[in-house]
């Protein structure tokens, strides 16, 4: 059993729609042409200064620091015999979306006046909406103004209220003393006074529970929603580099911005510092990587773990 039913439907723009929705709905033309991307600022400056020891040290010490089950001990005593750049170059395209779909939706009637067709509803795409900052991932759902009507609750049949599950609407339950025998070893149980029965504490004896669907309101609102989805699209080409560092590391640092444009797509180019440190502990050659403006640390083969224990 449906919790409303919804009204016959011939609104523009809404043909078809039911209770599970109308699909995505293709955006109207835009009634002028869109003005072309306007290209960023060029760097004077293409290099990124060489990482010296001390950094390269620091950020070492805090990725060790960062993890529990790692000693210190490499990172601090370890000692430095190479340092090679790597830096590469990352083209990421950053494409921005909306998307609106359409569905009938119902909601326990609070006294909101009703509207439908006391003036023509607007068209999905017509529909205000606040979109976020560009690029920036969000959803919204909007209740189309002049589509509202008022129907009784299907679930309850409008009464309010439905029969208690736990008791299945008798108001009382078998006698956890006695089991609902209503005697105990001594003669009549104490618990319920010999019934066999004790008084439901779900819906304490009263039989029914408030209708979950419209919330003992007997009615429902009903309209349709317009769900708006606003999605960045992103995808990166990071230029091959041969020092040993996974490229998938390199997807949440940033680096230094050579171009970038924007409008509804926003293109960038970035140089991302990577270098190479090879150090020696305990007679022994590692290797861990700093990279990005932040100096984040890869170390996969770090030479002092342990197994912790979580009590």
């Amino acid at each position: 059993m449906t919790s409303a039913v919804y009204p016959p439907n011939n609104l523009p723009g809404y043909e078809g729609i039911g209770a599970g929705g109308g699909g995505y709905l293709p955006p109207p033309m835009p009634l002028e042409p869109v003005a072309p991307p306007q290209p960023g600022t060029t760097p004077e400056e293409w290099s990124i200064p060489s990482l010296s020891e001390d950094v390269a040290r620091d950020a070492f010490k805090s990725f060790a620091s960062s993890h529990c089950c790692y000693s210190k001990a490499p990172a601090t005593d370890g000692v430095i015999t190479n340092m090679e750049p790597f830096n590469t170059f990352r083209y990421r395209l950053e494409t921005f979306t909306e998307s609106r779909s359409t569905e009938w939706a119902s909601k326990p009637h609070e006294g909101e006046p009703v509207d439908f067709y006391t003036q023509p509803a607007p068209r999905p795409w017509e529909v205000q909406a606040t979109p976020p900052n560009f690029f920036t991932d969000h959803k919204e759902e909007i209740r189309v103004p002049y589509t509202s009507s008022i129907q009784d609750c299907n679930m309850c049949r409008a009464s309010g209220a439905l029969p208690c599950d736990e008791c299945h609407g008798s108001g009382d339950k078998d006698c956890r003393a006695c089991n609902g025998a209503g005697m105990s070893d001594t003669g009549n149980c104490h618990h319920c006074n010999g019934t066999g029965k004790e008084k439901c504490k779900v819906c304490n004896g009263r039989r029914t529970k408030k209708c979950p669907t419209c919330k003992g309101k007997r009615q429902l609102l009903t309209f349709i929603k317009v769900k708006v989805e606003w999605v960045n699209h992103v995808e990166d080409h990071v230029v091959e580099q041969n020092s040993g560092l996974k490229i998938k590391d390199l997807r949440l640092v940033s680096g230094k911005e050579l171009i970038k444009n924007n409008q509804y797509l926003r293109q960038r180019v970035e140089l991302i510092p990577i270098t190479k440190v090879n150090y020696k502990w305990k007679g022994d050659t590692h290797v861990y990587y700093v990279y990005g403006k932040e100096n984040q640390v890869s170390a996969d083969n770090y030479p002092a773990t342990c197994c912790c224990v979580v009590q």
